[in-house]
């Protein structure tokens, strides 16, 4: 067993992919947070009844021939998207005018890191938005199967890395979209993650402007993206849970799972 594992606790933090691996090699009931944007984005589609499938990046034949095999649309980048009109990784790019169309959504960090992670007893989607009604389905989870939860701040990744460079960047969106879950999962914590729920609670007066100010929402507002963030970090205005079932994201229903 890994020294890492923080395995004598109930609730863990592990970051990025590999960190998804490692919570799908141990079985936890796993919670993909990537609050700019691809939890964002998952949970504001299906608050307005559309389907999304994920698929790792990056945007290239597979993933059109995915989306095709499910006759679904595939989502294009933001500045594609813009071009267009269609959807996007932008989580307002969604509307009640979606209601049950079916989206095939690439991201190089969520999605990635819930392919990694499908296997696990759950695997939900997990954000700001929802970060209550997400943690409220994780316990019920856990009390049903005795699993312990992992969630997985994804981060983002440096460009231009060297070959022995490790490429994970750490993201602050992330890490606070995952205190606010951790702060009502129940269970024991490890160091971790009492450490991460300390950062939200921290940051809790004044998130707004942490979100709108970190390096991922700045990087959004520059690329005209402001929308984004904003949405983005908005706490508990959703009660959307996505699971992960046969390949797609649906709503989580507590009866299904007596």
């Amino acid at each position: 067993m890994s020294v890492f594992a923080q395995s004598s606790f109930q609730c863990r933090i592990e970051w990025g992919r590999r960190g998804a691996r490692e919570a799908a090699k141990r079985g936890d009931i796993t919670i993909i947070v990537d609050v700019l944007s691809f939890s964002s984005a998952v949970a504001s589609a299906l608050h307005v009844g559309a389907e999304i499938f994920p698929y790792p990046s990056p945007l290239n034949e597979k993933a059109k021939a995915y989306a095709n095999q499910l006759e679904a649309e595939l989502i294009l980048s933001r500045a594609e998207a813009a071009k267009t009109g269609k959807h996007s990784l932008s989580p307002v790019t969604f509307s009640g005018a979606d209601l049950g169309k079916r989206f095939v959504l690439c991201s190089l960090n969520g999605a990635s890191c819930t392919w990694i992670a499908s296997k696990v007893p759950a695997l939900f989607i997990g954000c700001l938005l929802n970060a209550s009604a997400v943690a409220e389905a994780a316990n019920h989870i856990q009390k049903q199967t005795g699993a312990n939860i992992t969630i997985v701040p994804c981060g983002e990744h440096w460009e231009d890395t060297e070959d022995d460079e490790n490429d994970l960047r750490p993201g602050v969106e992330d890490y606070l979209g995952a205190g606010a879950i951790m702060g009502k999962l129940q269970g024991s914590k490890s160091v971790e993650a009492q450490l991460c729920m300390g950062a939200f609670r921290y940051a809790k007066s004044n998130l707004n402007k942490f979100i709108w100010d970190c390096g991922s929402g700045r990087e959004l507002r520059e690329r005209g993206f402001a929308e984004d963030v904003t949405h983005s970090a908005a706490v508990d205005v959703l009660q959307v849970v996505p699971i992960l079932q046969n390949g797609r994201f649906v709503n989580f229903v507590k009866q299904d799972f007596l």
